[in-house]
């Protein structure tokens, strides 16, 4: 009988089966390591590159007002103003006002007595009346030949000789007339008056004193009226086409504080003075209690329609470099140098009269390595906190 083969024991595949698993684990986390060292430096970079560009603060531009309070300095004159002279030559007699006098339209202020033109005066007419003696009788000897060359005892030469000696001593006579007319307007000047209505302000005379006339003549009084007075104010150019006749101002002392007087703008040059760009404007201002003194220093505040549009910015936003002022403003990320023109200068803010139409996003606080075409990023606003209920 044949013996049956026996079978060759079977091997366990648990160790391979094992084997093959950690492998496996192997491979996925050496992979999950380069993924995630990928990632990490993925990262990085991008983290590097957004660090990379700078980022900013914006502000958008604040349009200014329709209409500015500008404040300028002033100075403060009377209405009328005139310096009183005298006419003819003499000495003081009298005198009847004095500094600070209050005096009327037409009072004396003072006479002179002039002795040299009243002898002049007596010698006038007394050449006047040698004249008039002397065309009389030139008129009796023309009448007597006008009735002889009816008869022709006379020529007719003998006739022109009379009758032009008559239009001679007719122009003698005028002559000597008028020249007593001038020295009694001399005379008359004798009397010095006032010429309107106001305050002796100088008095630069006494008597006694020389009084002179024409190149020598000097200042005896100085009067003003108070009751009205006039401002003068130099207008920035920026601001010389909205000073117009009509305005309203309001007018401040130093020694007056709390009272604030109501003008208008009566006129202006309508010249730039070349000198300082300024534009002379003259306020009229009623001063019925004579409350403001003339000569006085005044705060003028002036309500000028503007008919350019402004717009102001933080002064922190000014760009100062070799080819102008400049402004940054950013759009789609990207930087852009604009240049402005500048106005009035407030302190913490500037006024722009140029450059800005007012949808721009400025720069605040730029550094000084921004440059043209530059990508940046803009910092989100700050949210401001809300008070609690």
């Amino acid at each position: 009988m044949t013996a049956t083969a026996t079978p060759p024991p079977r091997r366990s595949r648990g160790p391979l089966i094992a084997l093959a698993t950690l492998a496996i684990a192997a491979v996925l986390t050496a992979a999950w390591g380069i993924a995630a060292r990928a990632r990490a430096m993925t990262e990085l970079t991008r983290e590097t590159r957004e660090m990379a560009i700078t980022t900013v603060a914006v502000t958008a531009p604040s349009r200014g007002p329709a209409s500015e309070d500008v404040s300028l300095p002033g100075t403060v004159q009377p209405y009328t103003d005139a310096a009183i002279f005298a006419r003819t030559t003499g000495y003081l007699k009298k005198r009847y006002a004095d500094i600070g006098s209050r005096v009327k339209s037409g009072q004396v202020l003072a006479e002179i007595d002039t002795p040299e033109i009243d002898q002049q005066l007596m010698q006038a007419r007394a050449d006047l009346a040698t004249a008039q003696a002397n065309e009389k009788l030139a008129k009796t000897t023309a009448d007597r030949y006008e009735e002889l060359i009816k008869t022709d005892s006379v020529s007719r030469q003998d006739l022109d000789n009379a009758t032009g000696s008559y239009e001679a001593k007719q122009a003698a006579t005028a002559s000597a007339d008028a020249n007593v007319k001038r020295l009694l307007e001399l005379e008359k000047f004798k009397t010095i008056y006032a010429p309107f209505d106001g305050v002796i302000t100088a008095r630069n005379t006494d008597i006694g004193a020389l009084i002179g006339s024409g190149a020598s003549a000097k200042e005896l009084f100085h009067i003003a009226s108070m009751n009205r007075l006039r401002i003068f104010v130099s207008v920035p150019q920026v601001y010389a086409r909205s000073a117009q006749p009509d305005t309203p101002a309001d007018i401040t002392v130093q020694e007056l504080p709390g009272q604030k007087f109501n003008g208008r703008v009566a006129r202006t040059a309508q010249s730039i003075d070349p000198n300082s760009r300024t534009l002379l404007v003259e306020i009229d201002l009623d001063n019925p209690k004579e409350t403001i003194l003339p000569g006085s220093f005044a705060q003028v505040h002036l309500k000028l329609p503007t008919s350019a549009t402004t717009f102001r910015l933080p002064v922190n936003a000014l760009i100062f470099r070799s080819e102008g002022l400049r402004v940054a403003t950013v759009k789609d990320g990207t930087v852009s140098l604009l240049p402005i023109v500048l106005g009035r200068d407030f302190g913490s803010t500037v006024e722009v009269v140029s450059g800005l139409t007012g949808a721009e996003s400025i720069v605040v606080n730029p550094p000084d390595s921004l440059a043209e075409g530059q990508r940046v990023n803009v910092a989100p606003e700050p949210q401001q906190k809300r008070p609690n209920p």
